[in-house]
């Protein structure tokens, strides 16, 4: 007899691991955190673990491929919106927006480093970058078109700026408290846009 699979079930104890995983990677690094504690905090045991994802490694990877489908959504309905800074707007505050979730410097140190040493992860971080630069360059692109605005930078410059400061924010290289770091570099935008 063949078990029956409920996909919702299955969808949801995949995301309780991936959450699990993710919380232990962003605290421990991928070397120093073991599927035994991701199993404990995840609340499952080994075979259960082993049922989702075959190596830690594999984990490591899904806790960014997962968030592809939710960034080429917020790409499109940036891209989507007739105003190009209300589209740079709902990028842009997202990303920003990240800043504030505790896992954010964890995660994105493990995931430089774990880039140098892994060429597959390597290849999807530069999917999901190269994703957000060309959204970004596009509606820059827009932005430039308006007569009475001038970037600071050509458009992919200036997209390139706007990705790389809100990179260094999440591996915590722009220091002070997260709120005012957001806040700050949501002026830098801005003035980089020609807003400001």
């Amino acid at each position: 007899m063949v078990r029956t699979v409920n996909p919702e079930s299955h969808a949801r104890r995949r995301a309780t691991i991936v959450a699990a995983a993710a919380a232990e990677f962003a605290t421990h690094g991928i070397d120093g955190t073991s599927t035994a504690a991701i199993c404990r905090k995840a609340g499952i045991g080994s075979g259960t673990l082993f049922h989702y994802f075959k190596t830690k490694q594999d984990i490591f990877h899904a806790v960014f491929a997962d968030d592809l489908p939710r960034v080429t959504r917020l790409c499109e309905q940036a891209l989507a919106q007739p105003d190009p800074d209300t589209g740079l707007d709902v990028l842009v505050d997202h990303l920003i927006g990240e800043i504030a979730d505790p896992l954010a410097p964890g995660l994105a140190s493990a995931a430089s480093l774990q880039a140098n040493r892994d060429p597959d992860f390597a290849r999807l971080l530069t999917t999901i970058d190269q994703e957000i630069l060309r959204t970004v360059t596009t509606i820059l692109r827009r932005v430039e078109a308006k007569p009475e605005r001038t970037l600071a930078f050509p458009a992919r410059s200036t997209a390139r700026w706007i990705q790389n400061l809100i990179d260094a924010s999440h591996l915590g290289i722009i220091g002070g408290p997260r709120a005012r770091t957001a806040q700050e570099l949501r002026r830098v935008v801005a003035w980089l846009v020609g807003r400001g």
